[in-house]
């Protein structure tokens, strides 16, 4: 929940019965054509009824850190005591996620904290320099990040298979080309080729196996320091070109598909189980949009209130 968010909400509890009536009634005249302009409304969430008593009842405290919060602390990563752990879903990722935050970006304005409330046990939130060192395992590794190398989700698996766990294979070059060892002794043919054929097996094998996606929070202006540096360099870049922001906090001149961190992986993560998985998705990851969809509908109704759209 960010600070600006909070403001909205308090401003919208001020203007007394009369304003809240009126505005009442415009949202119902404004119903249909407002929920067919909101794409995330077709979204299988967990109720959210957790969320409009916390909203009624206002800020609440971090169990945590005792700081004033609304709806979840963004520096402890646990919700305030007004909302309950047990009503907030938890959802299962098939892979690990890694958040690199940069050390400037406001804690109460970022959406990654979301996904570290919905998904505990799958993601953990880095703040820039401190960051792991990926290279040794970058055959099952990529960074989502658009850039002139970037490739869709569809085909990460062939391109991890340049990639070699042990190092047998080039890792700078495709691994169609011989193998190291045929090149430094000389062995019969037949030793060559089945050492060829295991290395282009077992790479392929090893591609598929994708078990960790690393994302970067921070505005589009901040990111340069973090994906220049060296314990990134050499990962697969993924970029998801088709998807569109909701965001309300869409940065000025940055194209729509520039996404917010917790619509990263949502979509990441869709795209990942129809193309990757080869599954029918039916909503599985959906509850990683559980507050931010709440917070969408919260502000653009405010918004609405406000005549500002």
């Amino acid at each position: 929940m960010s600070m600006n968010s909070s403001t909205l909400l308090n401003e919208e509890n001020s203007q007394g019965p009369k304003r809240n009536s009126e505005c009442l009634e415009s949202l119902e005249l404004q119903t249909t054509s407002s929920f067919q302009d909101n794409p995330l409304q077709q979204l299988q969430l967990a109720s959210q009824e957790v969320l409009e008593k916390a909203k009624k009842s206002g800020r609440s405290k971090c169990p945590r850190c005792s700081s004033s919060r609304m709806f979840y602390c963004y520096t402890c990563f646990v919700p305030v005591e007004t909302v309950p752990t047990k009503e907030i879903p938890t959802v299962k990722l098939p892979l690990k996620i890694d958040i690199i935050k940069h050390p400037n970006e406001t804690d109460g304005k970022s959406t990654a904290v979301h996904a570290k409330l919905l998904a505990p046990d799958d993601v953990t939130i880095y703040k820039y320099p401190c960051i792991p060192e990926y290279k040794e395992k970058r055959h099952e590794i990529a960074l989502v990040f658009p850039g002139p190398d970037s490739v869709s989700v569809k085909d990460i698996a062939f391109h991890l298979q340049k990639y070699s766990k042990k190092g047998v294979c080039d890792t700078d070059d495709d691994c169609s080309r011989e193998p190291f060892l045929k090149q430094a002794k000389m062995e019969p043919k037949e030793e060559e080729e089945r050492n060829l054929n295991e290395c282009i097996s077992n790479n392929r094998n090893e591609g598929t196996r994708l078990k960790k996606i690393i994302f970067i929070d921070s505005t589009w202006n901040q990111t340069n320091k973090i994906i220049t540096d060296e314990r990134l360099q050499g990962l697969l870049q993924i970029e998801l070109k088709t998807r569109k922001t909701c965001f309300w906090r869409h940065q000025k001149g940055k194209p729509d598909t520039y996404l917010s961190t917790i619509e990263a992986i949502y979509y990441f993560l869709v795209d990942y189980h129809q193309e990757i998985l080869k599954e029918n998705y039916k909503g599985q990851y959906d509850n990683l949009l559980f507050f931010f969809s709440f917070m969408y509908t919260l502000i653009k109704n405010a918004k609405c209130c406000a005549g500002k759209e």
